[in-house]
């Protein structure tokens, strides 16, 4: 049996894992004969059976091996594939709440049926994620028939939607997504019991469902349970760019085209330098004087010119830093992203910062705002909200020890089912690049010639099409599989193991296909897919070219990992020149010199393990480097993510109907008490001035002619004034409350709460992120950025709970109902008059969306009354407190 033979293979820690796991594999085993002799009715029963058992207190893990074992029989009869014993350990791995490293071709997309299943079982909902939508709805379409079989349901999110698993006839093996995926709700999807999508799907849902008005807007349910498919790719690569929900700001387009105008001119041997191994573009000395003649301002960086600087810097970051058909494409008049790790397209992504616009600008394309923030999260911070989260990938040992410090997460090294025959040889390092690629160019000829297949990977897209532009003049037939080609990239990867077959790939993380020798053999009759199949193997099976070593280790590793899967034969081979950029910037002098010391001409490869090593030497360098920036984020998002949990855990209060009146009655307290304590805190009566404290206190709620009678509170101490004001206080609030019913009031103070809350929370998240921008100052100063960003996030965090103290004290006595019957009449305080009033108010209450919500919605144009028209500045505020906008939360 393979499982024996994994300690032997593994060693170290994995052995150790692998032995506590191989008797829940065996017993899995042991269930087999007696599971496969259920019917399909009876094996639907047990779903409900396990689900009982858990109801009387049995747990997951007591259910683990039966639960496999009716995975793996409905996976047999659903779609005719039967689970390894490899998957059932790496299914373990998943359930237990780790990461499973998994060669390609390995099956994972199966494994993740059987611990999704039995965590499904506990009502929680399970969230598979996947890299693309593509994936998504295919992984739903082809593991829904299994969790159909079961009795569960399945759904996948999509960027314009949801779709549900709905077969309407009886599935056949091969069924196309399209005839058993139907479009569903988003609320649908998340109430079904494994649902796949993209993490920017659930991340994006999370951060809309906290900006909700009413709580049946809401789509997610808690965080329960989530299997991350291909999680280096998601947790770490795409972990660099938080998300972010935005509208546009005020900046002028025409700003932006300006600089971008004016940047060219600067002299890039004297006005600037460029740190290529941090990214980096700054102005010299000379580059900022010729830039305020240019500009005609006497100082550049001045109080008055920060934004000027930021539009400088942003256009020279564009013209210098930021290649086209590398870092982005322009399509359909916009400038997209690309991934750098996987080569995709990233539509609907944008720089942020102003970065973006610098983009368009430089491109002469339509430039949109920038944008305000108003909901942000890591997605380090957003998978750690989940009670569980597991993941797999074919590749992260290399980035063990960054799971576990973010995510608490171990590695384990699942075998493979059958012994690898891949033969890896050794980099070959050319001295330019031209040399590099006239011998990969030759090699490719070579072995298509030989009717090999082969594979090549590139980092970027202008370095795959400047290939494919050479091997068309040797007439060389080949497939370029880049994120311009996104589409058809499935047809492409399943016909590149067809005898000959060349296909140049940008990069091969997360395509979600194996590369199966001699083609896909869905697309031809056995006999002549098995023909093929034993042509390619008997020329060497796949071979796979890396035309550059990539930054991190594991990228280069997943592309050779495309190469003999389940035993098959293959090879690999890397190409190496010092012009690389990985080379120039980190590992080149040393192995330049040995070259030069030679005397080998650009044609001639060095091959060498010292020098190979020193190459991963430098993997490992850059490795660590985005370690740190990517650790740099989440140590910064922390501190935001702890604002964030307050908030968030208050707006959610609300939502679901607690009684917020206590509340709001001890921040009216708290308030008088502030008042006071400014006017006569610590002064002898002799020395007080009531009348500016009677005329604060008069701006929260009215008072009558007594009560404001400034002469009787020089006879009071300031307990006693702030208890007599507080007095007053609670009796207003219980006449308002008697007027407008209990039922009105509320409502009321649920909406002036969301609606201040969430105004004050996107004025925060602005300041937090001007903080950001600017506390590396503190540097110079010798004192640490990140702990002056705490205390003074903790001191702004504490200055946003006042505002919003403030504001809800300031709004909730003057929000009224709509007036009823004519000439405006307000609604009467009991009696068939009341009626209409209240529930025209409580209507337009459930109607209107927090300020937030609704300028998200409307694209961020203004605020707007509850009429719908934007609110002129010197108009009266909509929030009831009868001052002008501008003075209000127009401020």
């Amino acid at each position: 049996m393979v499982i024996k033979g994994i300690a032997k293979i593994l060693g170290g820690s994995n052995e150790r894992v692998v032995k506590r796991l191989s008797p829940m594999a065996e017993a899995v085993n042991d269930l087999e004969a007696e599971t496969a002799a259920l019917d399909d009715a009876s094996l639907r029963a047990r779903t409900d059976e396990f689900r009982s058992r858990l109801d009387r207190g049995e747990t997951p893990d007591d259910l683990l091996p039966e639960a496999f074992a009716v995975v793996r029989e409905a996976a047999r009869r659903a779609i005719g594939l039967r689970h390894f014993d490899v998957q059932i350990v790496g299914g373990v791995v998943l359930h237990q709440g780790k990461i499973a490293e998994m060669k390609t071709g390995e099956g994972k997309t199966l494994v993740a049926t059987l611990a999704a299943y039995l965590n499904a079982l506990e009502d929680g909902g399970v969230h598979v994620v996947t890299v693309n939508d593509y994936l998504a709805r295919r992984d739903a379409a082809w593991m829904g028939a299994v969790y159909h079989l079961l009795g569960m349901t399945t759904t996948a999110l999509q960027n314009q939607g949801a779709l549900a698993y709905r077969p309407d006839r009886e599935h056949d093996n091969g069924a196309a997504p399209a005839e058993v995926m139907t479009p569903c709700s988003r609320q649908e999807a998340y109430r079904a019991d494994i649902t796949y999508g993209t993490n920017a799907e659930f991340g994006f849902d999370y951060l809309r469902d906290n900006m909700v008005a009413e709580l049946d807007k809401r789509v997610q349910r808690p965080l329960s349970y989530a299997i991350v498919d291909e999680v280096d790719n998601i947790l770490i690569d795409e972990a660099r760019t938080p998300l972010i929900i935005s509208g546009p700001a005020q900046d002028s387009p025409s700003d932006y085209q300006k600089f971008s105008r004016l940047v060219p001119q600067l002299s890039a041997e004297t006005d600037f330098t460029v740190d290529e191994k941090h990214r980096a573009v700054s102005l010299s000395a000379e580059g900022i004087d010729r830039m305020e003649r240019l500009l005609r301002i006497k100082d550049l960086y001045g109080e008055d010119n920060l934004r000027t600087v930021a539009f400088v810097e942003n256009a020279l970051k564009a013209r210098v830093l930021f290649e086209r058909d590398r870092d982005y494409v322009v399509k359909d008049g916009e400038v997209v992203i690309v991934d750098e790790f996987t080569g995709r397209l990233m539509p609907g992504r944008r720089y942020s910062e102003g970065l973006h616009q610098a983009l368009e600008a430089k491109e002469g394309l339509r430039v949109q705002r920038e944008s305000i923030t108003y909901a942000t999260i890591t997605l380090q911070n957003y998978f750690r909200l989940y009670g569980k989260l597991s993941g797999m990938t074919g590749t992260a040992a290399t980035e063990a020890e960054e799971f576990w410090k973010i995510y608490k997460l171990d590695v384990v090294v699942i075998p493979s089912n059958r012994v690898n025959a891949r033969t890896d040889a050794g980099d070959l390092i050319y001295s330019t690049e031209q040399g590099k690629w006239r011998a990969v160019a030759d090699e490719i000829e070579d072995r298509h010639t030989a009717g090999q297949p082969v594979l090549v990977g590139t980092v970027d897209i202008a370095k795959s099409e400047h290939l494919s532009e050479m091997l068309k003049r040797r007439r060389v037939r080949h497939e370029v599989l880049n994120a311009k080609h996104h589409e058809r990239e499935a047809q492409i990867v399943a016909e590149a193991g067809r005898p000959g077959a060349v296909t140049v790939a940008t990069n091969m993380a997360g395509r979600g296909t194996d590369i199966i020798l001699g083609g896909s053999p869905d697309s031809r009759s056995e006999s002549e897919w098995r023909r093929d199949h034993d042509r390619v193997v008997d020329a060497g099976g796949l071979h796979v070219i890396g035309t550059e070593r990539h930054e991190a280790r594991r990228i280069d590793n997943q592309l050779r990992g495309r190469s003999a899967r389940q035993g098959d034969p293959g090879s690999t081979r890397f190409y190496v020149s010092l012009e690389d950029d990985l080379m120039r910037r980190f590992a080149g002098d040393r192995i330049k010199s040995i070259m030069t010391w030679t005397g080998i001409d650009e044609d001639t490869p060095l091959e060498n393990k010292m020098i190979t090593k020193t190459i991963e030497n430098a993997q490992v360098k850059v490795e660590a480097h985005h370690f740190d920036t990517r650790k740099h984020l989440v140590d910064y998002d922390d501190v935001v993510n702890t604002h964030r949990e307050v908030i968030y855990e208050e707006r959610d209060k609300v939502l679901r109907g607690a009684d917020i009146r206590a509340n709001i009655l001890q921040m009216v307290e708290t308030e008088i008490g502030q008042i006071v304590g400014s006017h006569v805190g610590g002064l002898s009566p002799q020395e007080w001035d009531p009348e500016p404290m009677i005329k604060e206190i008069a701006a929260i709620f009215p008072l009558e002619p007594r009560e404001a009678d400034a002469d009787g509170l020089y006879r009071a101490s300031a307990e006693e004034i702030e208890r007599r004001f507080v007095d007053i206080a609670g009796r207003t609030y219980e006449r308002r409350e008697a007027e407008l019913t209990p039922e009105l009031m509320r409502i009321i103070e649920r909406h002036v709460m969301l609606r201040v809350i969430d105004m004050n929370w996107v004025q925060h998240l602005t300041s937090i992120e001007h903080l950001r921008q600017g506390i590396g100052l503190y540097a110079y100063g010798q004192r640490d950025p990140l702990v002056m960003y705490k205390k003074e996030a903790r001191d702004q965090f504490d200055d946003l709970l006042a505002k919003i103290r403030h504001d809800v004290v300031h709004a909730i006595y003057h929000m009224a109902p709509v007036p009823a019957g004519p000439a405006g009449r307000s609604g009467a305080t009991n009696g068939a008059q009341a009626a209409p009033a209240r529930l025209k108010a409580a209507r337009a209450a459930r109607e209107s969306k927090s300020v937030m919500a609704g300028v998200v919605g409307d694209h961020g144009r203004g605020a707007r009354g509850s009429g719908g028209g934007k609110v002129g500045r010197n108009q009266r505020c909509p929030c009831g407190s009868g001052k002008k906008y501008k003075r209000c939360h127009g401020a």
